[in-house]
């Protein structure tokens, strides 16, 4: 599904780091794809329990997800827009199909709850970086490949739901990705974390104009 972009920050930008306000491009028009994906996703999990075609929705966003990335570079089409929609979505789709897993009784609810309060504390970090009029932090590949083991683990415990003959493989190979990385994503967010710590210790924040 998603890779780890726009937390705690994001590098999609043009070549020279500037970001265009161009609207209408490829990448943009993925992401306007995925987000419109998300309903359908849940109207597939949740009412119609058809883990086929929701199993087909996951991998789709994937590929887009992965897609919209390497377009925005090969056709030089990154913009301000996109920098904002791609993470969004992403982070979106996420939160939407943990959901959807805990109340199908796929995964347990702490498990959701510790990969969104992840989230939600290197979200308060990022204020760290703002009053001190700094960059957020690149993303880390370790953050990265935990994100995708997650967003593959998904898909694959998925199909431990469906009648096929690898169903109980999918199963298995779904919870090791999932576990594998949990444990990836909270050290990464830990290293977030300290990171903001030590910025916050060692850089005073900037004053206010004005004031």
């Amino acid at each position: 599904m998603a890779t780890e972009s726009g937390t705690p920050g994001t590098s999609d930008t043009d070549g020279g780091g500037v970001f265009s306000d161009r609207i209408l491009t490829v990448p943009n028009a993925l992401s306007v794809l995925r987000l419109i994906g998300i309903p359908v996703f849940l109207w597939l999990m949740l009412v119609e329990h058809a883990d086929g075609w929701a199993f087909a929705l996951l991998i789709a966003s994937g590929f887009t997800d992965f897609l919209d990335g390497k377009l925005a570079r090969l056709l030089d089409q990154s913009s301000r827009l996109g920098a904002l929609l791609d993470p969004f979505v992403d982070r979106l789709y996420l939160l939407t199909t943990l959901a959807a897993f805990v109340l199908r009784d796929l995964i347990p609810w702490w498990l959701a709850v510790i990969l969104i309060a992840r989230d939600l504390v290197l979200t308060v970090t990022l204020s760290v970086y703002k009053r001190r009029e700094l960059p957020a932090p690149e993303v880390i590949y370790l953050g990265k490949a935990a994100t995708f083991a997650l967003m593959s683990g998904l898909p694959w415990l998925l199909t431990g739901e469906m009648d096929w003959v690898g169903a109980g493989f999918g199963w298995a190979f779904g919870w090791a990705l999932l576990i594998w990385g949990t444990a990836l994503y909270v050290w990464t967010g830990v290293l977030y974390a300290g990171l903001a710590v030590a910025v916050a210790r060692s850089i005073p924040p900037v004053p206010h104009r004005g004031s």
